[in-house]
């Protein structure tokens, strides 16, 4: 079993900064990609940003130019610095995971998720 837990999560005001980390742990055999998600109340997940296993990023047009993803393979530890942050960015981060385990068995894990609020 692969297990994602997030941190870096609380309360900021608007323009500030957080920075969200995600290790991957258990019986991993390779990590494809990794990613950040978010959910806000009354709304459905949405992808926020991912990185490949070669360091190709993807980003919401909505935090381009405020957030960076980037991971560390040594660690198998994926960041989310995350600046000028709005209140609409307000919502519960969730890491994932695109692993191959140990028993071969390929899957994408999910962390429990880290809130994040942006007010005044």
């Amino acid at each position: 079993q692969v297990q994602l837990v997030e941190s870096g999560g609380g309360l900021v005001q608007p323009g500030g900064s957080l920075r969200l980390s995600c290790p991957a742990s258990g019986s991993i055999f390779t990590i494809y990609s990794m990613g950040w998600y978010r959910q806000a109340p009354g709304k459905q997940r949405e992808l926020v940003a991912t990185i490949t296993s070669s360091g190709s990023t993807n980003y919401a047009d909505s935090v381009k130019g405020r957030f960076t993803i980037s991971r560390d393979n040594v660690k198998n530890t994926v960041y989310l610095q995350m600046n000028s942050l709005k209140p609409e960015d307000t919502a519960v981060y969730y890491c994932n995971a695109d692993c191959r385990s140990s028993d071969l068995r390929r899957r994408t894990y999910w962390g429990q998720g880290t809130q994040v609020t942006v007010s005044s």
